[in-house]
Parts: C-alpha cells; sequence; structure tokens
C-alpha cells in the first residue's frame, strides 16, 4: 500500500470530530432532560456577533433564579441568524422555560429554542464520514 491511504486521514478526522460534537450534545441534552431542574427564567436581551461574511447570529440571554437562591444570567450556546431571528417568543422581556444543572448552571437549556437538531445532524454526519471512510479502508487492505 502507498501513501494514497494517508489522504483517507483527512475525512477520518473530520468525521470523528463531527462524531465527537454531535455525541457531546446529545449526552448534554439527555443529561439536562434527566437530572435538570426546570425554572421560569426572562430573556434579559441578546448577544449580537457577527460573522467573516457578515451574518449576523443573535444569542438570547436568560435570566432565572436556581432554587438555592443564587441568580442566573448565561446566553445560550446556539445563535439564529435572519431577519425576525429572535422575535416574539424569545424577544427581549419574554418569559421562558429554562431546565438548568443544579450543580452548574452554566450548563441549561431554552425549552423551545435549544433544540438537538444541529447535535443529530453532527452526529450523523460524523458517523457516515467515520464509516465510510472505515469501510474504504478496509476494502482497500483487503484488496492488496
Amino acid at each position: 500500500m502507498e501513501r494514497e491511504w494517508l489522504f483517507l486521514l483527512i475525512p477520518l478526522t473530520i468525521g470523528a470530530v463531527f462524531l465527537s460534537f454531535g455525541v457531546y450534545g446529545l449526552r448534554r441534552a439527555s443529561a439536562l432532560r434527566r437530572t435538570g431542574i426546570t425554572a421560569e427564567g426572562r430573556i434579559i436581551r441578546h448577544d449580537v456577533e457577527r460573522n467573516d461574511e457578515g451574518a449576523t447570529f443573535h444569542y438570547p440571554v436568560a435570566a432565572w433564579t436556581t432554587r438555592d437562591g443564587r441568580e442566573c444570567e448565561y446566553s445560550s450556546r446556539f445563535g439564529r441568524s435572519g431577519r425576525g431571528a429572535v422575535g416574539g417568543a424569545f424577544g427581549v422581556g419574554a418569559f421562558a422555560l429554562v431546565q438548568y444543572d443544579p450543580e452548574d448552571p452554566r450548563r441549561f437549556a431554552i425549552q423551545g429554542w435549544d433544540v438537538t437538531t444541529f447535535d443529530r445532524l453532527t452526529t450523523v454526519l460524523g458517523s457516515v464520514f467515520t464509516a465510510g471512510t472505515l469501510v474504504v479502508l478496509l476494502v482497500r487492505l483487503l484488496t492488496l
């Protein structure tokens, strides 16, 4: 086998990274569903970021009080872009249900905003890249 097989490390690495991010996000969401505490919060502002292409992403910042009386104020890990990205139910001043980890309130999800679609997508893409690359590598090894 010659050096061409080294190029298979590129999609294998990309697949492993995507798979890792996706599985981490899904496990985090599952842990919040199992052990998280729900609290009523309020959207107090939106953190706005602009990427290199000029697209604007809005990240709602939720504020709530934990059961033990701690005041929390954190930005969502998911942002949305486009006109009207954060209006209505997630506009400034809106009430929102927040599910948080009682041991580390920074780990939270705004119900209805933080969805696992991105985590599922990265898991599927990572699986396809990883499995596909491993199959090609296995076939290449067996046909030599």
